[in-house]
């Protein structure tokens, strides 16, 4: 048999990235995909922006970007908003997951369909994943790139089950849009959540929400439609799926193994943007596989690196979980003031447009204090491309 010096479970952003950077490196790599065809059924709202596409030194073809869009702009209740204006795409997301894939294969990775993986053993230091269809595989090092699925985590027990929400949209026809992606924060429909509008091409749009309370998304989201006044546009389909919400798991890395994106937790605290943080997981990954092997040695004290680079890498999960509980704590009223408040204007804000914001917040809603407003405003700084937010 065959052994591979990298399996990766899953063919998604996280495990396309993983396989395109370490065939690139002149690794033996085999990814293994679940489901019959990479990216289908799509589980996300299909944003990512410019600078994620340029950290992984990729130019996207024409055919995977559904539109280019200007920045994110984060609506309030009682129509007060802000923007973010920072180039980005909104994606059709499974070609785009295609595309990725098709890279790897071009450095000459390998790619199984329809291989859902049962059951993972280790001898020898040699891994062997068996599937479903009685076929098994074995490698030196392998990566779960399996989403919220977190399948290595749950056969061999080596992380507890993150925390999710669910998140839940609605294709629609005939949408209007002026090229940004929308963001509302409105508690009464997505509680510990958002909803969203994200624009594509020929009038499409993604319309769709994440809260925790799984059995009220759909009501929700109808609501929200009707309340748009979009109720009489054209559904195409309907698609989405859970969200890790709780932060890194706590061990992304053991013995000839590492997780990666959303397998290992990593999504953006507040809205829940994934991709960019698993394409930069899994070139980390392909990384310290590529010195582990190098070396002979895959141990977990050789593949701890890993852990240092996303460490050093993305951002203090903890404190954004923390800012992003302190804003579900705003009742209606406070995030309306929160967003009057705000600048209109978050990209490159200089030091006047803070100080006059704090003096605004001193002088007008004082109480936003007492509610942890600044590590609030930390989750959404943090929400920006330059920090893995989208």
């Amino acid at each position: 048999m065959t052994v591979y010096d990298v399996l990766i479970i899953g063919a998604g952003p996280a495990g396309g990235s993983t396989a395109f950077h370490a065939a690139k490196n002149g690794l033996k790599t085999l990814v293994l995909e679940e489901h019959k065809a990479i990216g289908e059924p799509v589980h996300c709202g299909e944003c990512l922006s410019e600078l994620a596409i340029r950290r992984m030194g990729w130019s996207l073809p024409d055919e995977v970007v559904a539109l280019d869009v200007q920045g994110v702009r984060v609506l309030f209740p009682g129509d007060t908003q802000t923007k973010l204006s920072e180039p980005g795409y909104v994606l059709d997301k499974h070609l785009f997951e295609q595309w990725i894939m098709a890279q790897a294969q071009s450095h000459g990775a390998q790619l199984q369909l329809s291989k859902k993986v049962v059951s993972l053993s280790k001898a020898s230091g040699v891994w062997t994943v068996a599937c479903a269809d009685n076929t098994s595989y074995q490698a030196h090092v392998l990566v779960d790139a399996s989403g919220v699925a977190a399948i290595v985590s749950r056969l061999l027990g080596l992380n507890e089950r993150f925390q999710s929400v669910i998140g839940m949209q609605y294709e629609m026809l005939d949408i209007p849009t002026d090229g940004y992606l929308d963001f509302y924060i409105w508690p009464d429909l997505a509680p510990h959540g958002y909803l969203w509008m994200i624009p594509k091409n020929d009038g499409r749009a993604n319309v769709g929400l994440v809260t925790n309370q799984n059995t009220k998304a759909k009501p929700f989201l109808d609501e929200f439609v009707r309340k748009m006044g979009w109720q009489d546009k054209k559904v195409v389909k309907t698609f989405g799926g859970l969200i890790p919400s709780s932060g890194p798991l706590k061990n992304t890395v053991a013995d000839g193994l590492m997780l990666v994106g959303d397998a290992a937790g990593f999504t953006s605290p507040l809205f829940e943007g994934g991709t960019h943080l698993g394409l930069m997981s899994g070139r980390f990954a392909a990384q310290v596989a590529q010195e582990a092997l190098e070396k002979n040695d895959v141990s977990l004290a050789a593949l701890k690196k890993y852990d240092a680079l996303w460490q050093a890498e993305f951002p203090d999960y903890n404190k954004l979980i923390q800012g992003k509980m302190a804003l579900y704590d705003f009742s209606d009223e406070e995030l309306s003031a929160l967003g009057g408040l705000m600048p209109p204007e978050l990209a490159h804000l200089g030091f006047s447009p803070k100080a006059k914001f704090a003096v605004d917040v001193l002088t007008r809603k004082p109480g936003l204090l007492k509610k942890n407003l600044f590590s609030a405003l930390k989750a959404f700084g943090y929400s920006r491309a330059e920090y893995y937010g989208w």
